[in-house]
């Protein structure tokens, strides 16, 4: 079994308030859970900062290589993402 983690720091250029934050992070998470079938959640030090987030993507392999792959296709899809800018991303494969 091979656990592959990636963590993205994103930016919302267009977010004023926590709410309006959430408003934008909300359908993104859920469109990286249907999409890929992995566990998201938004963590780490920007929970309260309007325009910053962090976020901890899951997926759990058989295969080390299909589970980077699949991490590097949620990490694309954050970067093409209108809506907000990738600041950076990490992933680990455990």
């Amino acid at each position: 079994m091979v656990v592959g983690l990636l963590t993205l720091e994103l930016f919302f250029p267009d977010s004023h308030s926590l709410k309006g934050k959430r408003s934008l992070l909300r359908p993104l998470l859920e469109r990286i859970r249907r999409g890929w079938n992995v566990s998201a959640a938004e963590v780490g030090p920007h929970r309260d900062v309007w325009q910053r987030a962090t976020l901890a993507v899951a997926a759990v392999n058989t295969d080390a290589a299909q589970a980077h792959a699949t991490l590097e296709a949620v990490a694309g899809a954050a970067r093409d993402s209108p809506d907000l800018q990738l600041l950076d991303y990490s992933t680990e494969i455990l």
